[in-house]
């Protein structure tokens, strides 16, 4: 499992003298082969700027920085897999941070790049190649063109085609999980938030956040479009915009009126579950899946990161119980950083924290974040670090009835409610 790194160019290489690292957290850790996998279809390769790259001399098994004109390299993971280790580096320039990605450890082992990840849910759908660029280019005017005023597609148009935002990129494609982003407001100040950050962050926001609030019919047309098949999603609460709650009566009214219409397919929200009363009244609507983010069930932790606006962790546990007793399948978007929730207080707070909520299903999704800058945010470690792999394998001990995957999906069973649906009609 040799070392991997880049020269100035960005040209990379492996050092076949030295041993690859990678890091849990801020701890340098040797890689284990039973945590590689093949470098995924859809990874990058990435040089991790102002570093220098870390490895194990073979014959002393001391550490070993490489020349300092060198950069240590990383993979963007595609969605589906979680990381297992960051890449083994050094910060040349500590005040310099990285552009908001998940990176991860990258050898070169048996003539090929593998990376310290595991495969979390079936890749296949969220793959860019099933995205077929004219065809999308296609949809995209058709639809444009069907609905001229409205705004709604014309934001999606940019994610879709300059972002090349997959969920967005469905909504022209009217298949899978489609997006209706409404906010450009939001009741937390995320350290990560991909849609906007303060000037003297350091890591500019990669998204363009929304800046208006669209009306029920643009959002109803949106909806309409999408839910044409039994397992067609369409989802508020997108990475180009804040909190999809804070516009409670928009999204309430709007799926009275669609569903007033159609019981086809699935409606989702993708919340940080803060607003109790408004997360209610969505549920009431009609709403049948759930996704709520977060990073920790410790409040000190959560609220570290989330920043959040007159709410609490309590409130989103609230907002949860409320949407499972209703019959709504609920999930979180499980922000996962090695080195950190694989510590011991936070799989006991998590574990705990599931089995009181009623949730279904855990999306592990790779924190996108400067590690430096994340570590000193959140409180140090109180108990033994246990490593990512192992921290799953104890969830799905520990949950037998909670899905671990990546993604939303149709719950199963599915099958029976669209039955049941058709004999409401």
């Amino acid at each position: 499992m040799y070392l991997v790194y880049a020269d100035k160019q960005g040209q990379v290489f492996d050092h076949p003298e030295v041993i690859a690292l990678g890091r849990n957290g801020d701890i340098i850790t040797e890689i284990m082969e039973d945590e590689l996998i093949p470098l995924p279809e859809g990874a990058t390769l990435v040089g991790l700027p102002h570093t220098r790259p870390i490895g194990m001399d073979p014959q002393t098994g001391e550490m070993l920085p490489l020349d300092s004109e060198l950069q240590a390299v990383g993979a963007l993971l595609p969605q589906g897999y979680t990381r297992l280790l960051l890449p083994g580096y050094l910060k040349t320039d500590k005040t310099q941070k990285f552009p908001l990605f998940g990176y991860t450890a990258v050898v070169w082992k048996d003539g090929d790049f593998h990376v310290a990840a595991r495969m979390s849910d079936d890749p296949e759908r969220w793959n860019p190649r099933n995205c077929d660029v004219p065809t999308l280019e296609a949809k995209v005017r058709e639809l444009n063109g069907k609905y001229p005023d409205n705004r709604l597609y014309q934001h999606l148009t940019k994610c879709a085609l300059d972002y090349e935002c997959l969920t967005a990129s469905n909504t022209f494609l009217q298949r899978w999980e489609g997006a209706v982003p409404v906010s450009y407001s939001c009741n937390a100040g995320c350290f990560g938030c991909i849609s906007e950050q303060p000037d003297d962050s350091g890591f500019p926001a990669p998204q363009t956040r929304m800046s208006f609030r669209p009306n029920v019919d643009e959002v109803v047309q949106i909806m309409l479009e999408q839910l044409n098949s039994p397992d067609s999603i369409i989802s508020f609460g997108q990475g180009c915009e804040g909190e999809p709650s804070t516009q409670a009566p928009i999204i309430i009214e709007a799926i009275k009126r669609v569903r007033a219409i159609t019981k086809t397919g699935y409606i989702n929200i993708n919340t940080n579950a803060g607003l109790t009363d408004h997360i209610r009244g969505i549920v009431d609507a009609g709403l049948d899946l759930m996704r709520v983010s977060t990073i920790s069930a410790l409040d000190d932790h959560y609220n570290a990161y989330y920043k959040p606006r007159a709410y609490t962790l309590k409130n989103v546990e609230k907002s949860l119980r409320y949407a499972s007793d209703k019959g709504v399948y609920t999930s979180i978007n499980y922000l996962v950083f090695p080195g950190v929730t694989d510590r011991e207080e936070e799989m006991e707070a998590m574990i705990d924290f599931a089995r009181r909520t009623g949730l279904r299903l855990i999306q592990l999704r790779n924190l996108n974040i400067d590690p430096e800058s994340y570590l000193e945010l959140i409180p140090k470690a109180r108990g033994e670090v246990y490593g990512m792999k192992q921290m799953i394998e104890i969830l799905e001990a520990e949950l037998p009835g909670v899905r671990i995957g990546s993604y939303s999906r149709p719950p199963e069973g599915w099958t029976l409610k669209v039955e049941q649906a058709k004999l409401r009609k």
